[in-house]
């Protein structure tokens, strides 16, 4: 039997989690070989890519209609490719849209499949729980109310944590970030991090800088630091910054924890970012905004209070949540100069992000390999 796990990631965080996988994973199978949609984080893991994890950073439900050629023959190609490759696995990682039609597809051609990193179906449109119990022999998840969600409905799940838990300190270095950054050791700085997918930096940058000069005319001396998660990201975002004119905003690429943990307060666009927001410890402004029909149905269809990672954790209103209209430089930037005047409350939020930080601390990877064995040997006993 082939030795093979076809892992199929979308985007930088899908691609970061994988390589994670793919590390333990060959810590205990050292025989196993893996292909699929991959970034440079797997590749650099010896996952053989069929295509960049990039080719699916598409969000939205109107957004994704250019793109639905392209991603059809995409699915056709990687299907044909799976079931050549007969792996002892399917692993979707993220990405939703295209993995969990993807997993059916291959369910029924009697490949074992696995979902990492739970679709937001307890928010909305739960419904897709009886498709995905139907094709997915697991679901891998890295909030911890996921997983009695899942098995409540008939679909195996395992909470594994989140692998930026088991990399973070627990404690932050403020300091040291801001020596590695060249920024100074004193006076106030703001994160900026409008996303990774090309369609939500250009709907949210020309409003983060727009927020930066609001803050730079009311508080002189503040500074701005922005890592781009990729080359993309960082055109559409200088190119934003090149026609708002001269702001204190600093570009770097990567190093998002350097920057956030350098950071007074971090404005973020919802995903991943608030997580890692959230485990550096630093307060933060989250914003969120889609293509008008696509915002339109999800405000008739959401089904959870919040859409912030922190506020889903906690259950309660942490952070401030700005979505679609209320995106503006004015009040993005009222919201930051709440934190900014408000020492204690910044303080409350540093505690209780560290005692969310401890649930998630798991050994995430790990955990995942672990399951993923688990599965792999009860389905070709």
């Amino acid at each position: 039997m082939t030795a093979r796990i076809v892992i199929v990631a979308g985007e930088t965080s899908g691609d970061n989690l994988a390589a994670g996988l793919i590390r333990a994973l060959r810590a205990r199978r050292p025989d196993l070989t893996f292909e699929g949609v991959a970034g440079p984080a797997m590749q650099a893991e010896g996952c053989v890519a069929w295509a960049p994890s990039e080719a699916l950073a598409v969000m939205g439900l109107f957004e994704v209609l250019p793109h639905l050629a392209r991603m059809i023959r995409l699915r056709k190609d990687v299907v044909r490719r799976t079931v050549a490759a007969d792996p002892l696995v399917f692993v979707g990682v993220d990405a939703p849209s295209f993995n969990l039609g993807l997993a059916a597809l291959l369910h029924a051609e009697g490949i074992p499949t696995v979902q990492y990193v739970s679709p937001q179906v307890w928010a909305w449109r739960q419904g897709r729980v009886k498709r995905m119990a139907k094709t997915l022999d697991l679901v891998l998840c890295l909030l911890p109310f996921e997983q009695p969600f899942y098995e409540g409905r008939g679909l195996a799940a395992e909470f594994v944590g989140h692998p930026l838990a088991d990399r973070l300190p627990t404690v932050p270095d403020r300091l040291a970030a801001r020596a590695a950054l060249g920024l100074p050791a004193t006076g106030e700085c703001v994160a900026i991090l409008p996303g990774s997918r090309r369609g939500e930096v250009s709907r949210l940058a020309a409003d983060f800088i727009g927020a930066a000069r609001v803050l730079a005319a009311r508080r002189p001396g503040i500074r701005f630091v922005a890592p781009m998660a990729n080359t993309a990201a960082r055109r559409l975002f200088e190119e934003a910054l090149r026609a708002a004119g001269d702001l204190p905003i600093t570009v770097v690429a990567g190093q998002s924890a350097q920057a956030i943990t350098a950071a007074d307060a971090v404005l973020v666009a919802s995903g991943t970012a608030t997580l890692e927001t959230m485990l550096c410890k630093r307060p933060m402004v989250v914003a969120y905004r889609l293509g008008r029909a696509t915002a339109w149905i999800i405000r008739r269809l959401m089904r959870a209070q919040f859409f912030s990672q922190p506020n889903l954790l906690a259950g309660r209103a942490v952070v401030p949540e700005l979505f679609q209209d209320a995106v503006t430089p004015t009040g993005l930037a009222d919201a930051l100069e709440r934190w900014l005047d408000d020492p204690a409350a910044m303080r409350e939020t540093e505690a209780l992000f560290t005692t969310l930080h401890d649930t998630l601390r798991q050994g995430a990877s790990e955990r995942a390999a672990e399951a993923v064995l688990s599965l792999i040997d009860r389905k070709h006993r």
